[in-house]
């Protein structure tokens, strides 16, 4: 089954057929390429992104070590679209990343401050963890 469905991971940003159909098998079905597909949200503008993008915030919990790679990355750009168009339409992702984002809020690098992702995770937090803080 993942032989076919890396056939339906998009190769370009504009194969948004590719990226309907893996929306369509649905998660968990999906599970297998879900690293992959998140790859293609680096960037929201990306035909394949707007496909994407809301499927993604559905899955929830599943997500966490997908999404941790990319808040792990050097690529703040994706980082962002990782946290607003993700992690903030998900409770349970939020709380499964909650170490991340209050890595980003207590020691963000100087590109993840530039980038405002600090910002961002202390909005996220605040909305979805702040029980968790106080757990620690």
């Amino acid at each position: 089954m993942s032989r076919d469905l890396s056939e339906l991971v998009p190769g370009s940003k504009d194969e948004t057929g590719k990226a309907a159909k893996l929306v369509t098998l649905g998660y968990p079905a999906v599970a297998p390429v879900l690293g992959e597909i998140l790859e293609w949200v680096e960037d929201a503008n990306w035909p394949v992104a707007k496909v994407f993008l809301p499927f993604l915030a559905r899955i929830g919990a599943p997500l966490v070590p997908h999404a941790r790679y990319a808040l792990q990355s050097q690529d703040e750009q994706w980082k962002r679209v990782v946290l607003e168009h993700i992690v903030g339409q998900s409770d349970s992702l939020a709380h499964g990343i909650s170490v991340d984002l209050l890595r980003l809020i207590d020691t963000p690098t100087t590109a993840e401050k530039e980038e405002g992702l600090h910002m961002i995770a202390d909005e996220l937090f605040r909305k979805y963890c702040n029980d968790d803080r106080a757990a620690t």
